[in-house]
């Protein structure tokens, strides 16, 4: 049974975009390179054939997994979101130990992305900040061991 996936409105937009063009745009251009490689003669000995077909094959799981998130998806309501508490939505402004500041923002796994400060709220440090308050200090365990994190600041994230 497939889990709720929690989003914000920006990431349905997001998954919705990816969808709209991996099912016109992708499946066309994956199609026409079927279609020329069988035109090269015996596909059972044609590598650039056995590429396309494995390449359709990626493309449509990734399709019917974009189409399975958009089916579980639960929407987060803007308008629900507070500063008083960090949830999916909030963006969270931290201090380390060596007063090194950072912004999170709270996402669903759907929409995680480190390289741009949006942490899962099934992350070690997602997990850890939600539900917590500003001025707040909480302890995640990391491989290179223990790191405390302060908030210092709750946000909304912008639509």
């Amino acid at each position: 049974m497939p889990k709720d996936v929690i989003i914000t409105p920006e990431g349905l937009a997001n998954l919705k975009a990816e969808l709209d063009h991996l099912t016109t745009t992708r499946r066309r251009e994956v199609a026409a390179r079927i279609k020329e490689a069988r035109e090269f003669g015996d596909i059972s000995e044609n590598a650039e054939y056995d590429d396309a077909k494995n390449e359709q094959a990626m493309l449509e799981a990734r399709i019917a997994s974009l189409e399975e998130k958009l089916r579980s998806a639960t929407v987060i309501d803007q308008s629900d979101l507070s500063t008083d508490q960090v949830r999916v939505g909030s963006v969270v402004h931290v201090k380390d130990d060596g007063g090194k500041s950072t912004k999170y923002t709270i996402v669903g796994s759907a929409e995680a992305s480190p390289a741009e400060a949006k942490l899962s709220n099934e992350s070690p440090v997602g997990k850890a900040l939600i539900g917590r308050k500003r001025g707040d200090e909480v302890v995640i365990a990391t491989p290179k061991g223990e790191r405390r994190l302060k908030i210092t600041k709750i946000d909304v994230a912008s639509v």
